[in-house]
């Protein structure tokens, strides 16, 4: 239905089971998947007499049951895993009024999103028609110059349109103390202090002595830091870290990882939000995602340059940072099909060398999947662990090479794996023939068949025209 039909619109949502997409299609019916690790798409009851897509619907999960609530006309509707039913006035999801809001607009709005507000923990409605956009609960009113699409986040709303990205969101607590006007807060003082400083006037101590005599220099020095995370000028994060930085001066003892983390954090922030990577965001989008998973989407995009550099500048381990991206770009790297098998191998071996955390093995094993067998096969030389290549090499039905391989690392037990992998794969004459030139191997398989089986070790002694193990064999059998 999907591929005839296509998708009109897809909504992603978050359950306990993880994330889950639904998606409204071309002939008005709803299907959803729970979790996109598992994908199960199941299809939603049909709506009666739905001849056009709803005016609005959301997903809503709670103890474990996902449905799809939609608005047709003036009516809702509750879609479950078996049935369609209309949300009466009074029923449950009905009961309790938030708020009562009235735009004066006749016009029905094109999107309605909410809009987190963390500092109050509390949710705000934007409702955007062509060119305005408001936000419900407080009438606050927005101009805009072209038509936009909204996108909810975790701490706010972008505003997307042809030409411009802004981000609507409340002002942190930390800002607007520090900002709005005639303000007396330790923050605000220690910033005109610093300023004063800067200007080599005298007003600098009088500000300083106001914090000090109230003994909230060190929440000024704090209050500074927080606002410099929230500010998305570089010269604006510069003036209120310079400011924390002149507050500590003056206090004992002040611990310096806020500080030193917050630049940190900053800088990190100043280049994945430039224009050529694109990545702008919030300092709490930022903490909430963690930079194990923003280095995942420079990964994924590419961008390995970047993404080392951070590492490096954050001092994250090698298993945890620079391996990691290493092995992706080499990943990436066997898939170009312009560069010869020994090209490839030979730039992913000078710039991995022997990184540790480095699996060659599985960039091997991309190569294979990818259909250059033999440019895994070089990569497999790099592998210093026998226990890796060795796998690999019976999947590429390489079984001689890996026999090698598997004697070459002396380790019994991968020798057995490769011998009996050959055993089920070639036919009894062959399979004795390759064994007669690897004599490690004849040797621990003449072992295996004294315990395991008995008539195959005569047919290796008879292979060897080797009668007097054989008379050896028939003496052993006829005393048993």
């Amino acid at each position: 239905e999907v591929l005839q039909n296509h998708v009109l619109e897809a909504k992603v949502f978050h359950t306990e089971y993880g994330t889950g997409v639904a998606i409204l299609t071309g002939a008005n019916r709803f299907s959803l998947a729970t979790n996109i690790e598992d994908l199960k798409l199941r299809r939603m009851p049909e709506v009666p007499g739905l001849q056009k897509p709803p005016s609005c619907w959301a997903v809503l999960s709670q103890d474990r049951v996902t449905i799809v609530l939609l608005a047709v006309g003036q009516d809702l509707y509750l879609l479950d895993n078996t049935s369609c039913s209309v949300v009466v006035s009074d029923s449950l999801l009905l009961q309790e009024k938030l708020c009562e809001f009235n735009s004066s607009i006749r016009s029905a709005p094109k999107q309605m999103v909410w809009c987190m507000r963390p500092r109050s923990r509390q949710r705000a409605v934007v409702v955007a028609w062509d060119r305005q956009l408001m936000v419900a609960g407080n009438s606050t009113e927005f101009v805009l110059d072209e038509d936009s699409y909204l996108v909810p986040e975790l701490d706010g709303v972008r505003i997307l349109s042809r030409t411009s990205h802004e981000f609507l969101h409340e002002i942190p607590e930390a800002s607007q103390e520090i900002f709005k006007i005639a303000s007396m807060a330790p923050g605000a003082l220690l910033l005109e202090a610093q300023k004063e400083y800067e200007k080599e006037s005298q007003k600098a101590d009088e500000y300083l002595r106001e914090i000090k005599d109230q003994k909230l220099l060190p929440e000024a020095v704090s209050q500074c830091i927080e606002a410099a995370g929230y500010e998305h000028e570089p010269d604006t994060q510069k003036s209120l870290l310079r400011a924390a930085s002149f507050g500590k001066c003056f206090i004992d003892k002040f611990p310096p990882e806020s500080f030193v983390r917050m630049c940190q954090d900053l800088r990190v922030l100043n280049a994945i939000r430039d224009y050529q990577i694109g990545i702008p965001l919030t300092f709490t989008q930022y903490k909430r995602l963690t930079i194990e998973v923003l280095l995942d989407r420079l990964v994924l995009r590419r961008l390995y340059p970047l993404a080392i550099r951070i590492c490096e500048y954050l001092r994250l381990s090698e298993i945890q940072g620079v391996s990691r991206i290493l092995a992706h770009w080499a990943c990436y790297k066997v898939q170009q099909k312009d560069k010869s098998d020994e090209e490839v191998a030979q730039a992913i071996n000078q710039k991995l060398g022997d990184t540790p955390g480095i699996s060659y093995s599985e960039i091997a094993a991309r190569a294979y999947d990818c259909g250059r067998t033999e440019l895994a096969i070089k990569l497999l030389e790099y592998e210093p662990r026998s226990g890796e290549q060795v796998p690999l090499l019976l999947k590429m039905k390489r079984s001689k090479l890996a026999l090698s391989k598997a004697i070459e690392s002396g380790d019994t037990d991968l020798v057995y794996t490769v011998v009996l992998h050959l055993k089920n794969e070639l036919n009894r004459g062959t399979f004795f023939m390759t064994l007669q030139n690897q004599p490690v191997a004849l040797s621990l398989y003449r072992q295996f068949c004294k315990h395991q089986e008995r008539e195959t070790l005569k047919d290796l002694y008879n292979q060897d025209d080797n009668h007097q193990e054989l008379g050896n064999f028939h003496v052993h059998s006829s005393y048993s």
